[in-house]
């Protein structure tokens, strides 16, 4: 086998596919702005028979096995890494900038993902995001940790829609697969890249690869990015929230046998990230100034963990490959927060004072295995068996001292709990082509979970342990037919249906929630044109969507309630030109996400704040601590509109020198952050204009001078709701940034 398997967890590439992807030399940052793969921009491009340039072809992993883009029936976003360095994704967060339907807000020790308006809006301990994320073929089962790995990138697809067959164990509104290079056999080769920007910015990665002989190898990546806050806090010097530090290491060893039959991959990696927490903006701070806080307590987020992974793949015949994959991750989270967000609030007592400070232990153990069985070769069947078991731990602690601004003392109010989690499944999906033009495909996944949930402490006089305990179980899948027009054009149709489990919420006494579901019926067209330099894949969609899980606060507690129902229908739009020097780049995605259904009742966390515009009287009265979500109301997080666009070229100075200038923008029309609008949940919208300037010295350096946001564009990056610990704010989006690349590889 000429080239390793792409991703631990998929099988591994033909000689074929290697051999066009062996140009696309790729890698990112972690959190910071990293370039490699610099021989070719970033619309991906090959040469056809005659030397033009023309757009490379697209793989996609998400059912199991190598095929291209445009045969595989999935409205997706697929981006290598040296793309997403170029259009200036140098975080999971920037992802929305360049995918259609994506809303991604990323504040506290969270980052939410949603993909058509379906995902999550507001975390709870026990609550689990509706977008699954893979790193590396392994789930990341919560959002605390998914933005701790993105470095030394080889691609990212974001697939959008319930993934309810191969994708667990949450999927109502898509999944979102990472993933880093394997190492490459009988291969010597490094990497580096440098950045320095305003704000402090100085990032580094680098990554070798050993490759020992036909049968082992060794690739090592490590990365470290630290930069200033924005913002500046003006109560103490010694405190600046939104600042940055962050040092991670990966290991991933390959071996195989020489027949090729047997594949084997084990991976490790750390991360360690410390900062002064989230600069959040007071609502009520008379300082205009968005880039300037006032809060007099220690913050502090800092998270660090490791994973370890390994993966076996045997080709059992030449016709059936069997998969097994295991992977242990373990990590925590810290936070300590200015709970009122200024420096002037006075601490308990008298009780009406409303100064505090508080933190929060978060930890993560989680165990997760699967086996598969699939075929591989090039039969008219294509199918994939298998099971998946999952089984975590969660303990949490979250401690309140309200006798006290600037450090934490001793809890004055405390909330200890720890969640246990399984999940088990069993899926196959089957792919047939009844003809050189139609294929019809069918999956089906049964879900089983379970939560046993412990609160050990809670708010008021010690109390006995006590446990609830969650069940949930529910079929999922996917329905298709494939129409192969001609080897260019694909049109689809498919019906599938996401599922989340239900959980336990933390107040005694109160019901606990369900599952949610979602069914999307979806049509779409893939097609490339004028030999492969134009590229057009849309579609549109309709999306019921059910029992929909909300977190806000009741009694200054956290809780998830079931709202009844959802519908949206939409389309997305995603073009891809190269000609010859020229490429360029057009994603749109409309969407309409509203709840259905008059009367639905539910807790608004900010329950004192007037609802904009007022909701109607309902026709039956809400219980006490609730309120009406009227039909027609938007989803959280479900923007009208999300569009980006971005063109480059390729300028020859002499010798093997380039220049390449790109210019990019990305438009998010407004969103809610909760089922309730005000002006403490609307997300305006913003228009965000980058620009770069690549020169290519030769294949091996390249130095690249960028600017994003360069029109120094203000705007709410996310709306922070009120915690039981701390008061909710405002967080901007980053200002203007500036800074300079330098990018150096051998033996590649």
């Amino acid at each position: 086998m000429a080239f390793s398997p792409v991703l631990s967890g998929y099988e591994g590439m033909s000689k074929l596919a290697a051999a066009k992807a062996k140009a696309a030399l790729l890698s990112t940052a972690s959190c910071a702005a990293v370039a490699v793969g610099l021989a070719w921009p970033s619309i991906g491009h090959a040469a056809d028979a005659d030397g033009a340039a023309v757009l490379e072809e697209v793989l996609v992993y998400a059912e199991r096995r190598e095929q291209r883009l445009q045969e595989v029936s999935i409205s997706a976003s697929v981006f290598s890494g040296d793309e997403l360095i170029r259009k200036g994704v140098v975080n999971v967060h920037d992802i929305q900038q360049i995918s259609p339907s994506l809303a991604i807000n990323t504040y506290n020790r969270s980052t939410y993902i949603n993909i058509r308006g379906v995902g999550i809006a507001q975390s709870a301990p026990t609550s689990s995001p509706g977008v699954a994320f893979y790193i590396d073929g392994t789930l990341i089962p919560h959002e605390f940790f998914i933005d701790a790995s993105f470095y030394d990138i080889a691609s990212v697809e974001v697939l959008r829609g319930p993934q309810g067959t191969l994708s667990g164990q949450n999927s109502t509104g898509g999944a979102v697969y990472v993933r880093t290079p394997d190492p490459a056999f009988s291969k010597y080769s490094a990497k580096g890249s440098f950045t320095a920007g305003n704000y402090g910015k100085f990032s580094g990665t680098v990554a070798a690869n050993a490759g020992f002989s036909d049968n082992v190898a060794l690739r090592l990546a490590a990365a470290h990015d630290e930069r200033d806050s924005f913002s500046t806090n003006l109560a103490r010097d010694d405190i600046q929230p939104g600042d940055m530090n962050l040092d991670a290491v990966r290991a991933s060893l390959a071996i195989r046998t020489s027949d090729d039959r047997l594949k084997i991959n084990l991976r490790g990696e750390y991360f360690d990230s410390e900062s002064d927490n989230n600069a959040v903006k007071n609502r009520l701070d008379p300082n205009p100034d968005p880039f300037e806080i006032s809060e007099d307590a220690r913050s502090i987020q800092n998270r660090d963990g490791y994973r370890l992974s390994g993966e076996v793949r045997y080709d059992i015949t030449d016709a059936v490959q069997g998969r097994a994959v295991i992977s242990w991750q373990d990590a925590e989270t810290f936070d300590q927060t200015d709970g009122d967000r200024t420096s002037t609030a006075l601490p308990r007592p008298p009780g009406s004072n409303t100064g505090r400070i508080s933190n929060a232990l978060t930890g993560m153990e989680t165990l997760i295995t699967e086996v598969n069985f699939l075929s591989i070769g090039e039969s008219s069947l294509q199918w994939v068996v298998g099971g998946f078991y999952m089984d975590e731990t969660i303990p949490v602690n979250l401690l309140r001292d309200n006798f006290h601004t600037v450090e934490f003392v001793s809890s004055s109010s405390t909330i200890q709990t720890e969640a246990d989690n399984t999940s088990k499944s069993l899926f196959g999906q089957v792919n047939y082509r009844v003809s050189d033009q139609f294929e019809i495909l069918a999956g089906a996944r049964h879900s089983w979970d379970r939560q046993h949930y412990t609160r050990f402490q809670l708010p008021g006089p010690p109390i006995v342990p006590f446990a609830d305990v969650q069940k949930s179980r529910e079929w999922t899948g996917k329905l298709g037919v494939n129409y192969h027009m001609n080897e260019q054009t694909l049109v689809y149709l498919t019906a599938s249906k996401g599922y989340k489990a239900g959980g336990v919420n933390l107040t005694a006494n109160t019901p606990n929630f369900g599952p949610e579901t979602n069914f999307v019926y979806e049509l779409g067209v893939k097609t490339e044109f004028l030999d492969r330099r134009l590229r057009v894949n849309g579609n549109v969609f309709y999306s019921d969507y059910r029992d929909i899980q909300l977190s806000s606060l009741f009694n200054a507690l956290p809780v998830t309630q079931n709202a009844a129902k959802g519908e949206s229908y939409g389309a997305e739009l995603e073009i891809a030109g190269r000609f010859d020097e020229l490429g360029f780049n057009l994603g749109v995605g409309y969407l309409d996400a509203t709840f259905k259904g008059d009367g639905i009742c539910l807790t608004n966390t900010n329950a004192m704040t007037p609802t904009v515009p007022t909701p109607p009287a309902p026709a039956v009265p809400c219980p006490g601590g609730t309120e009406t979500v009227p039909d027609g109301r938007s989803l959280p997080f479900s923007p009208e509109w999300t569009i980006n666009a971005g063109v480059e070229y390729n300028i020859a100075i002499g010798g093997e020198m380039t220049l390449t200038p790109r210019v990019q923008w990305s438009y998010i029309a407004r969103q809610v952050a909760t089922p309730f609008p005000s002006f403490q949940t609307v997300v305006p919208g913003r228009n965000v204009f980058d620009a770069r300037l690549t020169l290519d010295v030769n294949e091996n350096i390249s130095i690249e001078g960028y600017m994003t946001n360069f029109t120094d564009k203000t705007y709410i990056a996310a709306q922070v709701q009120n915690s039981s610990s701390a008061d909710g704010g405002i967080i901007y989006g980053a200002p203007r940034q500036y800074g300079i690349r330098f990018v150096a590889k051998m033996g590649e």
